[in-house]
């Protein structure tokens, strides 16, 4: 929607609340603040297109899910006779354009928007106007957990633990951002400013439940490897998109540790992209940077295809293709097959998941393909590789996640392997070792 005239007078001398990556009305902490301390908050999206040429733009299966969520705000947003502003643009443009008393948000740490920011907070300061950024989407954030010195940790176990000595409940106390409803502005009965969900041109897609199951979360240390068993939560995308918060899912994550685990990945790779912005075009080792990928795009378009020849691989990437999600197991696996059976730059199945994955973040995504290839901040060891046969029989013994994505198999016409696992692991080792001698 663009900005007329009439959004212009709308908008003018307004406190604007800017949903990001924080789609709910609950336990929202920018939208907390916003609502305690003004009256009149017009709350507002931006389909920033700018930020889908950036590495972290939204892929099609997303867009679909953010309409869903923008029209349940709306929704929500009528009853406490509002309505939701959705804009489309530069945000730059956009907010010097608005005429905003006060701009209110929740702070964003990927390198496109931290600059974006950054730009918005200047412009608005020139006319007077403050924008007051807010901690919501990660329990520590990029200054919270450092070394004694105040640099970085670079190393996943020492931030964990010093994460864990930091946390208290405080942390995870929510902000009542709904008690203060009323102060949203008003508007007349039937106005809606959002744009119709058919003229998004997105994707439909079935999106996983947002509704935390405490059974999955009581097994999940001893089911969360094992891909037919509905063992995760799979609430990346929710967490992705702030459509349940960070402090309600980490006070459940409590009842176990190894999800509590995952969420201090989750902050760890935030901060270390927050700190390292080239890795999302270098590897953080820069020794990684010599490797003789061989990048065939044949065996590159098998594997995004689950034609691989080899069972598992293809039912991660087959279950990808199909519904938005994979498996974290899979991930694994399907990245370690990558990088070392094919010798495929990890960039490529990088961006490919970040076109694919509904859940699709940009610092957990890099962290996760650095890590696969041995080329992160705390990675795998690069003679790490894994064997997809004995992943198989262990994470899928009764072969039910491969039969459920690969039911040809075992009927004959299955593919052939498109590489020989003894020679593709013995293939990644010489390769890789090659690049470390000639590098040092």
């Amino acid at each position: 929607m663009d900005v007329t005239e009439d959004i212009i007078q709308m908008t003018a001398g307004t406190t604007i609340f800017w949903f990001r990556r924080d789609l709910r009305l609950e336990d929202n902490a920018a939208l907390y603040h916003a609502l305690k301390n003004n009256s009149g908050v017009l709350p507002i999206y931006i389909f920033d297109t700018l930020a889908s040429e950036s590495p972290g733009g939204l892929n099609a299966r997303q867009l679909s899910f953010v309409h869903h969520a923008l029209k349940k705000l709306s929704a929500r947003l009528e009853a406490y006779r509002s309505t939701l502003l959705v804009l489309r643009g530069d945000p730059l443009d956009i907010f010097k354009r608005l005429g905003a008393q006060a701009v209110y948000a929740n702070k964003n740490y990927e390198p496109y928007e931290v600059k974006r920011d950054e730009a918005i907070r200047s412009v608005l300061a020139a006319e007077g106007v403050p924008f007051k950024l807010f901690k919501d989407q990660v329990i520590f954030e990029e200054r919270e957990i450092t070394k004694d010195d105040k640099t970085p940790y670079t190393v996943f176990t020492p931030y964990s633990n010093k994460w864990l000595r930091n946390f208290d409940e405080t942390q995870v106390q929510p902000y009542p951002s709904e008690k203060y409803a009323g102060n949203f502005k008003h508007v007349s009965a039937g106005v809606t400013l959002s744009p119709r969900f058919e003229d998004t041109g997105s994707e439909e897609v079935i999106f996983p439940s947002a509704k935390v199951d405490l059974q999955t979360i009581e097994r999940y240390e001893k089911q969360r490897d094992y891909p037919a068993v509905r063992g995760t939560s799979r609430l990346g995308v929710h967490l992705r998109f702030g459509t349940i918060g960070i402090r309600q899912v980490t006070r459940i994550a409590r009842k176990s540790q190894a999800l509590l685990n995952e969420l201090i990945w989750r902050d760890f790779y935030a901060m270390i992209l927050w700190h390292f912005p080239e890795v999302t075009t270098r590897p953080f080792k820069a020794a990684y940077d010599h490797i003789g990928w061989l990048n065939d795009p044949e065996d590159f378009a098998l594997w995004c295809a689950g034609k691989t020849g080899y069972p598992i691989v293809d039912a991660g990437m087959r279950e990808l293709l199909n519904t938005g999600y994979m498996h974290n197991r899979a991930r694994m696996i399907t990245a370690s097959f990558l990088t070392k059976h094919l010798l495929t730059d990890w960039r490529w199945g990088e961006a490919y998941f970040a076109k694919m994955l509904l859940d699709f973040d940009l610092a957990s995504n890099n962290g996760g393909w650095q890590w696969a290839a041995g080329a992160g901040s705390d990675a795998s060891p690069y003679f790490r590789i894994f064997n997809p046969y004995t992943q198989a029989k262990k994470f899928d013994p009764a072969m039910a996640y491969i039969r459920q994505w690969v039911p040809e198999f075992g009927l004959g016409d299955y593919a052939a392997p498109i590489v020989e696992h003894a020679f593709a692991r013995e293939r990644a080792l010489k390769t890789y070792h090659n690049a470390f001698y000639a590098t040092y």
